[in-house]
């Protein structure tokens, strides 16, 4: 069985394996960490998966209430590093943005990510604001992408941004993607919130490539449901085919779509789809003639 836990509302998804626990969603729930263990809550209740997935972190049971007072009191912490830090970021008037702040209780130590559009000498600052929180400070500094999933948002899609839920890694993305899923090459269309490439285009690529290898030809001529037209179009995330049926055009099912008889054999093989025949093919590839 599988769970799926968020440390923050609309954060990212941490995978668990419940053990002998049914907790429900938004149950308040122990989750082991390198710094022991930390209150998450459920945001997928327990259920079974077909594949067996091993290596998962194990549930340590419902969060009590001396767990929830100290999660609230290092939630307070940590409010109050970061607005002590964007203070004195403005009094050393350094150019830096506070991303986030985490606050390891057990080590007394914060750790303070920002964004700079250059390297910062951030040594006084570091001995200041460590005088104020008094513990030990850890600033580091992240890119673009790693801002965009620390502070989640909304992408161009209308839902919440990829890296700041499920995606774990960041992949190289290229302009060619784009291009083979017949998207304009403008920065405005295939960036997302980071101001980089658009994750999607990585993991999405290979649903294109797939679709387009089956698919009819762009122009080819097709018999549709509607009647016989030409493609000029597709919507792979829909499966459906653009076809131009006279004056009209229309969005056919890809598997209502058939090819003429030589085109259809050499993209799905001699099955028994049905297909239009090609007059200018050899008799012997056309037997339903």
């Amino acid at each position: 069985m599988v769970m799926a836990v968020s440390f923050t509302r609309y954060g990212r998804l941490y995978y668990l394996d419940p053990g002998s626990h049914l907790p429900k969603v938004g149950d308040k729930v122990l989750v082991p960490t390198d710094s022991g263990p930390e209150v998450a809550e459920c945001v997928w209740a327990p259920q079974w998966v077909s594949e067996d997935i091993d290596g998962l972190p194990l549930c340590g049971g419902p969060a009590t209430d001396e767990h929830l007072s100290r999660d609230e009191t290092n939630r307070r912490r940590r409010a109050e590093g970061r607005s002590i830090a964007k203070r004195l970021i403005r009094k050393h008037e350094l150019p830096m943005k506070v991303i986030g702040v985490d606050y390891l209780d057990s080590d007394n130590v914060f750790k303070v990510y920002f964004s700079a559009p250059h390297r910062v000498d951030f040594r006084a600052l570091v001995r200041d604001l460590a005088r104020n929180v008094k513990a030990r400070v850890e600033l580091r500094q992240v890119g673009p992408r790693d801002e965009a999933r620390l502070q989640g948002g909304i992408g161009p899609c209308g839902r919440d941004l990829c890296c700041a839920t499920f995606l774990k890694d960041f992949e190289p993305v290229s302009v060619r993607m784009a291009k083979e899923q017949d998207l304009p090459v403008n920065p405005l269309r295939i960036a997302g919130a980071c101001g980089r490439l658009m994750c999607c285009l990585k993991y999405e690529h290979p649903l294109y490539m797939e679709f387009k290898e089956k698919a009819p030809r762009l122009g080819s001529k097709v018999q549709t449901p509607e009647g016989e037209g030409a493609v000029i179009g597709y919507n792979v995330p829909g499966d459906t085919v653009t076809v131009k049926v006279g004056s009209r055009r229309c969005a056919c099912p890809s598997a209502s779509v058939c090819s003429p008889r030589q085109q259809h054999e050499s993209y799905y093989g001699d099955g028994d789809a049905v297909a239009t025949a090609d007059p200018e093919a050899p008799e012997e590839s056309n037997p339903e003639a």
